[in-house]
């Protein structure tokens, strides 16, 4: 495999920081509540919906009738979404600018709900660095789906291995790798310019 010649960013804790608790650990001082509302009302496999395509509105419809005594934090997953956010990580912002000074392409692909590219664009500068960015709720497939990597690389125009693909979800990466992609699982900051250097890239 030859060294790659672009560079293909996940973008939620790999750009910028986003969690949840962030959020409620804020608005819900009350820990047991908050679990109980973060495990059973608002969890991670019922926001998925959001990132293969499902509405704000649609997806908390049922929770809004079923726990109408959480009808603001339900709310509230929507209207304060980039509370979620802690800003962007700087080391990953350095990397973005320092390849865009050596003109090499960047790109996005992520696992993320239409209504919120918008806003989440507009929270880092390296953003502007992106040629271009394909969301799973484009066609509600989302990675580690083969098909959104074709998806991205027909978009692109790149084949795998001309792309290094960088991710804070091991099953991710590991789908990107069986693609043909180079990798760099993204779990240290620190880790991602020496990373990059190791393919030829900074």
């Amino acid at each position: 495999m030859g060294r790659p010649v672009a560079v293909i960013w996940d973008i939620g804790n790999v750009i910028v920081r986003w969690d949840p608790r962030t959020l409620y650990n804020r608005i819900m001082p009350d820990a047991a509540l908050r679990e109980r509302f973060l495990t059973q009302v608002c969890t991670l496999d019922w926001h998925f919906r959001h990132d293969l395509g499902v509405t704000f509105a649609e997806n908390r419809a049922p929770l809004l009738e079923r726990y109408p005594e959480f009808t603001e934090q339900i709310l509230d997953w929507e209207r304060r979404m980039p509370e979620m956010f802690s800003g962007a990580i700087p080391e990953t912002e350095a990397a973005i600018a320092a390849l865009a000074g050596r003109s090499v392409p960047q790109f996005g692909l992520s696992n993320m709900s239409h209504e919120m590219i918008g806003p989440i664009r507009q929270m880092s500068p390296a953003f502007g660095h992106l040629r271009d960015i394909v969301i799973s709720a484009e066609t509600a497939i989302m990675k580690p789906d083969p098909r959104i990597y074709a998806q991205a690389c027909e978009r692109f125009g790149l084949e795998p291995e001309q792309a290094i693909f960088i991710d804070d979800s091991a099953k991710n990466i590991e789908g990107a790798r069986a693609l043909g992609f180079h990798v760099h699982h993204f779990t240290d900051p620190a880790q991602l310019r020496p990373a990059l250097e190791a393919v030829g890239l900074l």
